[in-house]
């Protein structure tokens, strides 16, 4: 059913509201790597001089070139960790939007959803960016340590993460705080396993940029379909 929930997202990807936050994610995501790159860029011209002797060689010019050139790999391989974060923002910021255009066209009877205003959602999204980077980095230790599981871990721990915020904040457009939480705690086993099917994706370059959109439309889904089922089996 998971995957049903994702079929609809990827059926519905050109409405116009889905690109506009695309065009948005793609300037977000290029900004970071610009900014990261010539970040690593300043570091090296910072600690490396730009030329030195060595003894029966003589003078070496080519370093800080060497490294340079050899960022631009490096911080194409950033881009897969970078996703994450950038995935969380979206969250919090764009998902609005998102939920909006998939219940338009799939949940026309809906009444109006609770506004998530822009602020309370840059902040909630930033909140949950600095959870998100703290546990990643902790998370990096067991990377390091175990690098045939690190694949798996990555996969396990975002799952977990991007799961329960894409089912707190698409929750909370229908619900209140409470009504989200008991959300979570009953479907916490479908919402890991959508929120692992979000983060497998983040791992590939260029496709990474739809997860967000994807994740949200989904997610949307996936709420609206759970909420529906649950009255049929209670009854």
């Amino acid at each position: 059913m998971i995957l049903t929930d994702f079929a609809k997202a990827v059926g519905q990807l050109g409405d116009r509201r889905f690109l506009g936050v695309l065009a948005i994610g793609l300037a977000l995501t290029i900004g970071l790597l610009v900014a990261f790159y010539l970040g690593f860029v300043g570091l090296v011209g910072w600690f490396l001089p730009d030329s030195f002797s060595l003894p029966w060689i003589g003078e070496v010019t080519w370093v800080d070139n060497a490294l340079t050139w050899a960022g631009i790999p490096l911080i194409l391989l950033l881009s897969i960790f970078l996703m994450v974060p950038v995935a969380s923002a979206f969250t919090g910021m764009f998902l609005e939007q998102i939920a909006q255009a998939v219940e338009d066209k799939h949940y026309p009877g809906l009444p109006p959803a609770r506004p998530i205003g822009l602020v309370e959602g840059i902040l909630d999204g930033l909140k949950f960016l600095a959870v998100l980077i703290g546990v990643n980095l902790l998370a990096l230790v067991l990377y390091i340590a175990l690098p045939p599981l690190a694949p798996f871990l990555f996969w396990g721990v975002n799952g977990v993460l991007l799961g329960r915020e894409y089912a707190q904040v698409v929750a909370l457009r229908r619900s209140d705080a409470a009504g989200a939480a008991a959300f979570r705690k009953r479907h916490r086993g479908t919402i890991f396993a959508a929120g692992v099917l979000m983060t497998v994706p983040l791992t590939i370059p260029v496709i990474n940029l739809l997860v967000p959109i994807l994740g949200a439309a989904t997610f949307t889904h996936l709420y609206h379909r759970l909420s529906a089922a649950r009255p049929s089996r209670t009854g």
